[in-house]
Order: structure tokens, then C-alpha cells, then sequence
């Protein structure tokens, strides 16, 4: 598996220097610099600019922001200062239709205009970045990837925290066998106002990105979803607080398998908030057990027992030996830095044509395994994936 640290990025011949995806794309020596033209859309009122991914290019000389748009004016104009964009448009289709950009970023955190501006990025003949959730439904996040494929566009999701420095470090550690076989994960959403479902399609998007890190593709899932103490039907449908499809249910417990027997539950409560604590994912195996605090910075601890005289047992969850992020300052902890990750990572994927680690497909896959809940909620059955109805569950 291909892992990008900031530290091999930089080791390279750097981005502006290689010239590789300039030279394919036009003919020209290996001795032009990549200059990339890019271009921002918002929507200030309607999901504003995500995590900060107005910001993604700042410190990046090698991409410059030529436009920003947003319909709302006054929000349009804070952004353009923020992003120093050049030109700023109230209308996204015709910014890019005139500036012609390179690279497009889908910043509003609201996920129903995800589609339709997606679509148009693509069909400007954009490399994608966007904000999650990735889109109300599958049959969107489908067509847009089936037009990526076709325009051979690189697709980019923030799901920061694949990127993360101790997240990647988790990953050989586990290879290593730190915790022997893998055989079962748990985790739970945030579980504050927005318990239920839009706790499943805000937070556990993330979750279920995670769990497919590390035990692939989900092959099924068993769920209940209750509202006010019933089980859920379409009658419960829901909008959320924010513009990110229907929701529905307050309380959710899910069950997922994966290959090798590895299963995997996800809890969305609001009894257990101050039981659980912050939203995380726990990774159970045969020689030891890890807990990832998720964040956009997350802590990723390994439960440590110790024999203790004759007091019996005794157990403390502390950091990773050797984890990356123990020293960081605070300039590289927050949503730039981690933002940072994701597009060194999305124009490399672009430079040498493979996928991006946080890419659209994955972001799918998560979009896919939260229908999945939905679907064995209504249902009461067990469903296997991948879902052969494409449908938003809530809305068949």
C-alpha cells in the first residue's frame, strides 16, 4: 500500500520542478514547472467553507487560486480575501465555464448541491476536491465517479484523518503485528444533538472510512434504528440541521462484517455521550487492543496491562511508541496541516495516475455502508454489500 508523509513529498524532486503531468499532458520538457490553476466554490449561509478548505492552496507555489464562488456576496468577498483568489463570480457554472481551472474544490460543508457542482467540475475538465459528506446518495456519488473515470479525473474527499501522521503510523505498527490478528472494531459517533442519524452521516462517514482502512470492504450489515423508542419507517424521515439528505432515527446500533471474520459495530446513543466520550473507533485483536480518539488531530492510544501485586491487573491507554505526532507544534496540528496532507497527496495521485488515498471511491464506499444501516433498519433484515439498490434508503 502507498503511504505519502510529508517528509517524502518534500525528499522528492519537488512538484514545480518535476514537470511530469505537464509534459504528458502537453508535450513540453521535463523542465517546465507544474503551474496549476484553481478554483474554489462555496455557498456562505448554505455550508460556508468547510474545515477551512478555502485555505487548502495558501503556502502552495505551485497552484494558484484564480477564482472563488460563492452567491453570497459579502461571504464571496471574505472568501476571496482568505483564498486571494483573483476573480470572484456568484455563479459557479460560470466561473467555470470562463476560468477553465485545473483543479476544482467543493468547500461547503452542506452535501445536496455536492452533485451538481461536482458534475460541472468534471465536465470543465477539473481534478475534484470535496468536502464530506461526498453525497446525499449513492446514485450520485455513482454518476460522479462514472464521469471521473470517463474524463480520467482524480477525485479527493477530506477524510483527513487517513492521512494523519499516527493514523499511518498505526498502520505498520499493526502490520508489525502490534496486536496480532484484527478481529473486531467498535465505535461510536459523537452522540450530542445530533444522535441518531445525522450523527451516522456526519461522524460516521469518517468512522466507516477508518474501518475500511483497516478491514477492506464491508460484506454486510445488521442494524436497529429506533426513533422515540420504535423501530424507524420512512414516516420517521427527517431533515437534518444541515443540507445533507434525510436522516432519520435517535438511537442506532449497527453491525458490519468484513473478510477474515472481522466484524464491527457502530453506536449512536445520546444515554452514552459522557459514557464513551469523544467519537472513536477501538481496534480489538489477538495480542492487544488500540483506540483512535478521532479529530481532525487524532490521538491514537494502545490499552497497556501491567501486572500489579497484589492488587491484580492494572490498565492505562497510552500513546504509540515512536508516535509521529507526540512533538508536533501547534503550526502543524489543525485543519491546515491536515488539509495539507490531503492535497500533497491528490496531486501526486494526479502526477503519477493512480488513485488518491482519500479518494471518491472510498468516500463512496463509506456513503455506501451508512445506506446499509438504513436499509437493514427499515428492513429488519440483514443486508450485504455491495448494495445492489442505489436509492437513498429513506427516499425508495
Amino acid at each position: 500500500m502507498h503511504f505519502l508523509t510529508r517528509r517524502i513529498f518534500l525528499g522528492r524532486a519537488s512538484l514545480a520542478s518535476a514537470g511530469t503531468l505537464l509534459s504528458a499532458l502537453d508535450g513540453s520538457t521535463a523542465d517546465t514547472p507544474i503551474s496549476w490553476r484553481a478554483a474554489i466554490i462555496g455557498h456562505t449561509g448554505q455550508g460556508n467553507y468547510g474545515h477551512d478548505l478555502d485555505l487548502v492552496f495558501q503556502g502552495l507555489s505551485t497552484v494558484k487560486v484564480v477564482a472563488i464562488a460563492d452567491p453570497d456576496a459579502a461571504g464571496r468577498t471574505r472568501a476571496a480575501q482568505r483564498s486571494q483568489a483573483k476573480s470572484q463570480y456568484a455563479d459557479y457554472r460560470e466561473m467555470l465555464a470562463k476560468e477553465k481551472s485545473d483543479l476544482v474544490v467543493i468547500a461547503t460543508r452542506w452535501s445536496a448541491e455536492h452533485h451538481a457542482m461536482a458534475m460541472a467540475a468534471l465536465h470543465s475538465g477539473a481534478h475534484l476536491l470535496t468536502e464530506k459528506p461526498f453525497t446525499v446518495s449513492l446514485t450520485q456519488a455513482d454518476e460522479i465517479l462514472a464521469l471521473a473515470n470517463r474524463t480520467r479525473r482524480k477525485i479527493a474527499v477530506a477524510h483527513q484523518m487517513r492521512l494523519a501522521p499516527n493514523v499511518m503510523h498505526l498502520q505498520h505498527a499493526i502490520a508489525d503485528g502490534i496486536m496480532g490478528e484484527l478481529v473486531h472494531m467498535r465505535s461510536w459517533g459523537k452522540q450530542d444533538s445530533r444522535s441518531g442519524g445525522e450523527d451516522l452521516i456526519v461522524l460516521g462517514t469518517h468512522i466507516f472510512d477508518m474501518m475500511r482502512l483497516f478491514a477492506g470492504d464491508a460484506l454486510w450489515c445488521s442494524a436497529r434504528v429506533s426513533c422515540q423508542g420504535h423501530a424507524i419507517t420512512r414516516a420517521d424521515t427527517r431533515d437534518a440541521t444541515e443540507r445533507i439528505g434525510p436522516v432519520a432515527g435517535d438511537v442506532i446500533e449497527a453491525q458490519f462484517g468484513f473478510t477474515h471474520g472481522i466484524t464491527a459495530t457502530f453506536t449512536s446513543r445520546g444515554e452514552l455521550r459522557q459514557t464513551l466520550g469523544p467519537w472513536g473507533l477501538e481496534l480489538l485483536g489477538t495480542k492487544g487492543a488500540v483506540r483512535i480518539l478521532m479529530d481532525i488531530d487524532p490521538r491514537v492510544l494502545r490499552r497497556q496491562r501491567r501486572e500489579m501485586m497484589p492488587a491484580g491487573i492494572s490498565e492505562e491507554w497510552l500513546p504509540l511508541e515512536d508516535d509521529p505526532t507526540l512533538h508536533f507544534k501547534a503550526a502543524q496540528r489543525g485543519t491546515v496541516p491536515a488539509n495539507r496532507r490531503v492535497i500533497e497527496d491528490w496531486l501526486d495521485a494526479i502526477e503519477h495516475n493512480r488513485e488518491p488515498q482519500c479518494s471518491g471511491r472510498n468516500a463512496m464506499k463509506a456513503i455506501e455502508m451508512v445506506m446499509a444501516v438504513y436499509a437493514a433498519g427499515l428492513s429488519g433484515k440483514r443486508v450485504t454489500l455491495p448494495l445492489p439498490q442505489r436509492v437513498h434508503p429513506l427516499m425508495s
